[in-house]
Formats: structure tokens, sequence, C-alpha cells
């Protein structure tokens, strides 16, 4: 019999070069981490395409020098339109900045298995439709970019936000099969953690924890929980959005781009006790903290 050959060795992956512009599409651009990013990188002379479905909310980005795309991350079509309009426009994407998001927020018990569909549907399969479009082009010009902006939720978790996290935590694991699969290609998988940012983050998701499960068997959990939402998102301790546009443009400009970045108030803290605490004292800082 013989000898069994060895496995082959990973290839080594080589410094990516990017043009010195470059064109970038931005999701959910409107307000936030994503107008803050676009910004960023007008600044720093790349062509822009934001996407967002407020699409007159993002009149100044126009302004500003962006090209500006009606997009609802679900709706099939107008994922397709969007890669289509701006691959005819430039003929290349050399960046894709995947922000579009938000939080469901409600007891596991409360929260209806349509709304938890809805929350991966953009959070998740909608960020999945629109990077399967783009990655053929990538593929085609030798290389890429791919920015997935999680949550330290995609770390840790908090009660009541039962849906959001396993939302986040999907998305940390796809991105990083998806680095994987793509390096080969020259394409970079990048994802980054925010903590609590200066966004609508904060009361776009109390205002629905508290309808869905303010009254009731989790009431009083709920006030607890909405309380210290408001407390991190409106106490002028949450960074601002600008830390991570700039940490996208880091990310960029990055010859070697690591493969997770953490920024923003409390993600390092809260993501390394999640870290080196067990369950149970993680659990109970939690509820302490609550």
């Amino acid at each position: 019999m013989p000898p069994l050959s060895k496995p082959p060795k990973c290839a080594f992956i080589p410094r990516m070069t990017l043009p010195p512009s470059l064109v970038v599409l931005v999701t959910g651009a409107s307000s936030g981490i994503g107008e803050a990013a676009v910004r960023a990188l007008l600044a720093q002379g790349h062509c822009v395409h934001a996407g967002a479905r407020r699409v007159a909310k993002m009149a100044p980005l126009r302004e500003a020098g962006a090209v500006v795309h009606a997009l609802d991350i679900t709706d099939k079509a107008s994922v397709n339109g969007l890669v289509a309009a701006i691959l005819e426009k430039e003929g290349r994407l050399d960046v894709l900045v995947n922000n579009a998001g938000f939080g469901v927020y409600g007891a596991i018990e409360e929260v209806s298995i349509g709304e938890a569909r809805g929350q991966f549907e953009v959070n998740l399969f909608g960020i999945a439709r629109l990077t399967q479009l783009v990655l053929p082009t990538m593929r085609a010009q030798g290389g890429g970019m791919i920015i997935n902006i999680s949550s330290m939720g995609g770390r840790v978790y908090t009660p009541l936000g039962a849906w959001y996290h396993a939302s986040k935590h999907a998305l940390e694991g796809w991105s990083d099969c998806l680095r994987l699969e793509v390096a080969p290609f020259g394409i970079r998988v990048v994802i980054i953690e925010p903590g609590a940012i200066e966004t609508e983050f904060g009361e776009v998701a109390v205002v629905p924890l508290l309808e869905r499960s303010g009254d009731g068997p989790y009431g009083e959990l709920a006030r607890r929980m909405a309380a210290a939402t408001r407390r991190t998102f409106s106490s002028g301790k949450a960074s601002p959005p600008s830390l991570i546009a700039d940490l996208i443009v880091k990310v960029i400009r990055s010859p070697r781009p690591k493969t997770r970045y953490v920024a923003g108030y409390l993600a390092r803290p809260v993501m390394l006790a999640r870290r080196f605490l067990g369950d149970r004292f993680f659990d109970l800082m939690i509820r302490r903290f609550l």
C-alpha cells in the first residue's frame, strides 16, 4: 500500500493591493455608522455608492458626492437592481460594506416567528444575497474586500435580545466560512464588532421591546432592560459613529487586515468578560447590570 500523501498546506495569502481610488458600496447608509462611513470614504477620494430604504435622508450624501440608491435589503429585485446599476456605471466593485441591520427585542415567548424571520432576512439573508451577487465580479477582477458590520452582540448575549443576538452570531459564523472560501481569489472578509454607538439603535429597539414585553410575565425585566439600554445609548458615553467609520477606512487601507476588529463603548470589557468568565458568572454580571 503506497504511503498516504500529506495534505496540502494552505496557500499563503499575499498582501492585498488595491487601487488608490476604490469603488465602494455601503448599505444602511441613511444614518449612523453607514452615513459616517460614506462621508469618511468620500473624504479619502473613493467612489462611494450609498444604499438605504430612506432615500430622502441620503440627500446630504448625494450633495457630498456619493451615488445614492434606494435599497431594500430584503427585496431580491432591489438588491439585484442595485448591483447591476453599480457594475453598469463603474465596471467594478472593490469594497462592499454590509452595514444594514436592526434589532428585534422582546421575550422569546412574545416575539412572533414572523418578526424573528424578518430579523434574519435583514441581518443575515439580505447580506448573503448581496454578497453572492458581488463575488463573481470580485473574483474576475482578482480581488476585493467584504466588510461585515456585526456587533459585540455577535459574541455576547443579553435577555430579551435573543433574535438579534442569534442573527449576529449567525453572521459571524457565516463570515468566517466565507473568509476561507474566497481567500484563494484575493478577496478579504473582515468583521467589525462595534460596541454601543450613538445611533438610532437604542430607541428603535426600546420602543418595540416595551410594546411586545412591557406588560405581562416579562414586564419587569423588559422595563429594566429598556432603562439599561437608554442609559447606555443616551448617557453621552456611547461612541460616535465616526469611530467605526474611521476604522472602516483603516481596514481598507491595510495591506493585511485582521479578520476581526472590536471598537466602541463597552465592547472590549464585555467581550473579555464573556471570554474568561463562565456562563454562570457572565449571567450574573448581566443581571447586575440590569
